[in-house]
């Protein structure tokens, strides 16, 4: 563990990161999983509302950095070509 006092700072800092991105992550993968359900449910309607608010979630959480801005984009991209093959 840290001694001193800079390092207890940044083991402190890091958690805090650590719970932000984690709660970050489990967000996107809960909106993920809503729209995926609008899709398994054959609802077109809800399947492209749940996509509108997904594709908010996942750009505003690639923009705070908790993930690659290739990765968002390749998870909206999938999620848009399944709402788009329902029809």
């Amino acid at each position: 563990m840290a001694e001193h006092k800079s390092a207890l700072k940044r083991a402190r800092q890091n958690n805090k990161r650590q719970m932000r991105n984690k709660s970050r992550k489990t967000r996107v993968k809960n909106i993920i999983k809503a729209v995926e359900a609008a899709i398994a449910e054959k609802t077109p309607e809800k399947a492209r509302e749940s996509m509108k608010s997904a594709q908010k979630i996942i750009d505003k959480t690639a923009s705070k950095g908790v993930f690659h801005a290739r990765t968002a984009s390749r998870k909206i991209s999938r999620l848009s070509k399944k709402v788009q093959a329902m029809g």
